[in-house]
């Protein structure tokens, strides 16, 4: 059955008065997901016969599942319209990745969606990135909804962001959610576009988002236990070793029942055993500070990893080796030549991301800036700075953009107090 959906709304310009407020755009829509082989299949066919780039998202369900995995995927193409497929009856999408792969595809925050995209074997070779672009052009705010708004004049309601997309079957409004995060993409994507052009920043864009594709956005961690929030404030590699065993414990359940862990037993949860040390199984019960929907379910399973954690001879170092930089804020002490470059080189940088109307992050990665800053090359021309920057990861614009001023920086606090005086004079 057809429902009216009040899903845009564009924003009247040049009117007065009571005209002021948005007029609702209404236009009559069922939303349907794909999830049999031969509508997808339909699908294919139907969007290699439109034109111009492809909008892709996926809706996943990051806190209530384990996996990242797509729970809804949605495309939309000129000339085709949107479609919404379920990923987990559909299978792989190796028909689509041939019809679009070598197309444009539009995404707003690209690196969010590409890995659980590419699970499932959508993987574009060029992109256009909406909430990237936005950083670029300086825009206040980089929302899809409030550049939708700012760039188009049409608000999106955007209120299922957080929802369990695992949930079936999908409300019929979160559908049309789900539908609007594409359908306005490729028009968003020409408008940015032409203001990147209008800034001169449509090759520094091109940079960045072939950046994003050839980023690694799924780091492999040594010990990903230490991921635990709050682990700094145990003390003892006992207490540690107790709070890794719980973790890989909690981790094995979650997959099992394809849960987010948090929602079986919080982290502080894990915490209040590793510091506590119950000495029975009775004792961890009674522990009124370990909550969680499983706490008492699988009490067998904590007990026997607490046992473990108390009674192993494979003790993790307290503090892991790390060539993390100290906090900029004892530099003063630690390195002070090193902290006069650093203040010196973000002021600099700071004035060309302002001249450049971009985020300071944007323009160099902070922790580039802190490294060559803390360890510079041996000469402090632009070209070594350059060399170093470009080691770090830096790209070609952000060189070209930052290495002379950092280099003139660096000089500058290398000069002694008289002679920086005296040219100031």
């Amino acid at each position: 059955m057809e429902r009216v959906a009040l899903h845009a709304r564009r924003t009247a310009a040049g009117c007065s008065g009571s005209d002021l407020d948005p007029v609702p755009a209404v236009s009559l829509v069922t939303r349907h997901v794909i999830a049999t082989r031969a509508e997808y299949l339909d699908a294919v066919k139907a969007i290699s016969e439109g034109d111009g780039p492809i909008a892709v998202d996926a809706e996943r369900a990051s806190g209530f599942r384990y996996s990242q995995r797509a729970y809804l995927i949605q495309v939309f193409r000129r000339g085709s319209g949107v479609f919404l497929f379920d990923p987990p009856p559909i299978g792989e999408f190796s028909e689509l990745q041939a019809a679009i792969g070598q197309t444009e595809w539009v995404l707003h925050a690209a690196s969010q969606d590409l890995t659980c995209l590419r699970e499932v074997g959508l993987d574009p070779v060029l992109i256009f990135d909406t909430e990237l672009a936005a950083r670029l052009l300086g825009l206040p705010r980089v929302g899809l909804g409030t550049v939708v708004e700012d760039l188009l004049g049409i608000h999106l309601a955007k209120e299922h962001s957080a929802a369990d997309w695992s949930t079936r079957p999908l409300p019929e409004s979160w559908l049309e959610y789900a539908a609007l995060d594409v359908e306005l993409l490729v028009d968003l994507r020409d408008r940015m576009e032409e203001l990147l052009v209008e800034q001169g920043k449509h090759l520094i864009a091109d940079e960045e988002f072939n950046a994003v594709l050839e980023r690694d956005l799924v780091p492999v961690r040594a010990e990903p236990w230490r991921r635990l929030s709050g682990l700094h404030s145990l003390r003892g590699s006992r207490s540690l070793a107790v709070a890794r065993e719980l973790w890989l414990a909690r981790d094995q359940l979650a997959q099992e029942r394809d849960v987010a862990p948090g929602r079986l037993v919080p982290d502080a949860s894990l915490l209040s055993v590793a510091r506590a040390m119950p000495d029975s199984k009775r004792a961890l019960a009674d522990l009124k500070t370990f909550t969680g929907r499983a706490s008492r379910s699988e009490l067998d399973r904590w007990w026997k990893a607490t046992e473990a954690g108390e009674t192993t001879d494979d003790l993790p170092a307290s503090r892991v080796p790390s060539d993390a930089l100290p906090p900029p804020r004892a530099w003063a002490d630690r390195n002070p030549e090193a902290d006069a470059r650093l203040k010196g080189a973000r002021v600099a940088v700071g004035a060309v991301a302002d001249y450049l109307s971009m985020p300071l992050e944007n323009l160099l990665t902070p922790e580039f800036l802190r490294r060559v800053a803390w360890n510079p090359p041996e000469a402090l021309d632009s070209a070594s700075i350059g060399e170093a920057l470009v080691a770090l990861g830096a790209r070609p614009w952000q060189v070209a953009a930052t290495a002379q001023v950092i280099s003139d920086a660096f000089v500058e606090a290398h000069q002694p107090a008289s002679e920086s005086a005296e040219g100031d004079s």
